[in-house]
């Protein structure tokens, strides 16, 4: 998959993405870690979709009572994809990160779709827009670079719900969220089966799936269990499991919970399910947290943990702190 990074419009953005920068990376979280253990692996690629909620899906309450009467803002939304679709918008995301840590921190796509759409100015009935998004492109700092620059250019204001991509999804379900920006492929094919996104002007399917980065293991530098050796992920998931060696889940439906899940020994039969990992409970700990709350969890028990690059370079950047 190669790495196309915009190099020549990035250079001409650089003097606006210069207002992206976070302060400059501090020491490690702590010598005890976590640090990066295992990347870079196949089975460790993130990829990011956008989707826009449609106006007409049956929209539900967290008991599944039908929700009446519900306004979406489409024009915004449709105006934030056109833009993060667009030369300029991809450009800042893949440059975003570089300046900080001498890494680019996200990719784009080959044949992610691009758009050329015109992006109008805000009205006052189109200038709040409401984003419900996965952890990871907030609390890595991208949206922070990001959205003020729309912001400043066309005169949005972006509310943003961050979460694990499962209640980010359920926070669009109820029609709380003009768009959604999450990263697990099989929750975004059900979010459109069930209708609730639709295909934008110019657009060739509901899914516009654009960049990308990768999940990483993290653990302590000590690395009881060996994963830095392990010839790809998978197997070093084996040898945490084999060894019966800590592991902190985020066990909350996100996207990286999911993709967790699918990097476990299929005989060991660990699932989303409580009663999959109830005889590993002395080593696999569920959490139901956000991703800063098990780093801090990893870094206490010394234990093993997946977690998306951009995140954890921020979280190590400030002192073990999102």
């Amino acid at each position: 998959m190669k790495r196309w990074m915009g190099i020549l419009l990035a250079l001409a953005l650089m003097g606006a993405l210069c207002a992206c920068g976070k302060a400059a990376p501090k020491e490690d979280a702590g010598e005890d870690g976590p640090v990066i253990l295992k990347e870079a692996d196949d089975n460790m690629i993130n990829t990011y979709t956008l989707l826009a909620v449609n106006p007409d899906a049956p929209f539900a309450d967290a008991d599944g009572r039908r929700v009446e009467d519900v306004s979406l803002n489409t024009a915004g939304a449709a105006a934030l994809i056109n833009w993060l679709l667009s030369e300029e918008g991809e450009a800042a995301a893949a440059a975003y990160g570089y300046a900080d840590y001498g890494e680019y921190l996200f990719y784009l796509l080959d044949g992610r779709p691009v758009s050329t759409a015109e992006i109008p100015s805000a009205t006052d009935e189109t200038r709040r827009i409401r984003l419900s998004t996965t952890t990871s492109v907030n609390d890595s700092g991208l949206l922070g670079c990001l959205l003020p620059m729309f912001e400043e250019k066309y005169g949005y204001e972006t509310e943003v719900f961050s979460a694990g991509t499962g209640k980010a999804i359920a926070n669009a379900k109820m029609g709380n969220a003009d768009l959604i920006l999450v990263h697990a492929k099989k929750q975004e094919e059900a979010f459109v089966a069930d209708g609730f996104a639709y295909v934008l002007p110019g657009m060739e399917s509901e899914r516009m799936s654009y960049m990308y980065n990768y999940f990483v293991l993290c653990g302590p530098a000590s690395d009881p269990a060996g994963v830095k050796d392990a010839p790809d992920v998978l197997q070093a998931f084996q040898r945490i499991a084999d060894g019966k060696h800590a592991f902190i889940s985020r066990g909350d439906g996100s996207g990286t919970h999911t993709k967790e899940l699918s990097l476990w020994p299929a005989e060991l039969g660990i699932s989303a399910e409580a009663d999959s990992f109830k005889a590993f409970t002395d080593w696999y700990i569920s959490a139901n947290a956000g991703m800063a709350a098990c780093l801090t969890m990893a870094r206490e028990k010394h234990a093993y943990i997946l977690t998306d690059k951009a995140t954890f370079l921020t979280f190590r950047a400030n002192g073990g702190a999102l």
